[in-house]
């Protein structure tokens, strides 16, 4: 019988073999990827038919709060090891057809790119410019609107299964610890394969190429939701910061208050006296 979907069986085993590398916990169903491999054939056929026949829904994501270096804890989404494996299917679909479009300054999750490339570049930007604007977005991935986020994937493809299961994955419920379960209205979890390119999506459009159209002059590194933008005086710097929290709000997000933060990059050619001097960037602190 012909399937709804065009789906190969090598794209779930390369999906497989890419989730394998990852490792990780099991989710809600406790099957761990020992368990997974036992009945590997049937496990891998049974993904590609739900696929690529449109039947496909995701289990209940599990979520666990792991801690922050701050104290705080960090709510964490485990799929299934199915249901990464599914995840995985549509990301390395859609990341091909999105990456050429990303700006040269986003480095979180994308290949050929990593945090130390953003430390490097920012490092240099601190010595040209004067002055910094480290951004916090409050609760980011939980944060995301759902409609918006489906209408930034739509940007890049029109293929309907795709969209179908991103759109799912999006909804799916989550169980906490407690065994109680939440419907999700919005918020993509951190722990998903899919979610890192979602989100990268997402600020693609909502701040990248924004910046880029109203402010091209404008440095900038952004790794994810941690973001680092430059100017040459306080006056420009609080001027974009007002518009970058204008632009947020009208898409559904929000800087963090106490963690954003306008610093001034002394050096020995800047003696100036500010406040804020020194700031954290992916672990690394910039003084």
């Amino acid at each position: 019988m012909a399937k709804s979907f065009e789906l190969s069986k090598h794209a779930v085993w390369d999906a497989y073999l890419a989730v394998k590398a990852n490792k990780g916990a099991a989710g809600i169903d406790g099957q761990t990827l020992e368990d997974f491999d036992a009945d590997l054939k049937n496990n891998l056929y049974k993904i590609w038919n739900r696929l690529s026949s449109g039947s496909y829904f995701p289990p209940l994501i599990r979520r666990v709060e792991i801690p922050k270096s701050n104290g705080t804890l960090r709510p964490l989404g485990i799929p299934t090891i199915s249901d990464r494996i599914a995840q995985m299917v549509i990301k390395n679909r859609l990341e091909p057809l999105v990456e050429p479009h990303f700006h040269d300054d986003s480095y979180g999750y994308r290949p050929g790119k990593s945090a130390l490339d953003a430390i490097a570049q920012t490092r240099q930007r601190c010595w040209r410019d004067d002055w910094v604007l480290d951004m916090d977005i409050k609760g980011f991935f939980d944060a995301l609107d759902h409609g918006l986020v489906m209408k930034a994937v739509a940007k890049y493809t029109d293929c309907k299964w795709m969209l179908l299961y991103i759109e799912r994955w999006l909804k799916a419920d989550v169980i906490l610890t407690n065994g109680e379960r939440i419907c999700r209205e919005k918020g993509t979890p951190q722990g998903g394969v899919i979610s890192p390119l979602l989100a990268n999506i997402f600020l693609h459009l909502v701040f990248d190429k924004w910046m880029q159209t109203h402010f091209p002059c404008i440095h900038l590194e952004r790794y994810a939701d941690d973001i680092v933008v430059h100017c040459r005086s306080e006056t420009q710097l609080e001027m974009i910061e007002r518009q970058i929290r204008q632009r947020f709000t009208r898409c559904g997000l929000e800087l963090c208050q106490e963690k954003t933060k306008i610093v001034y990059c002394k050096d020995s050619n800047r003696d100036e006296q500010y406040p804020n001097q020194s700031f954290d960037f992916l672990g690394y602190t910039f003084r």
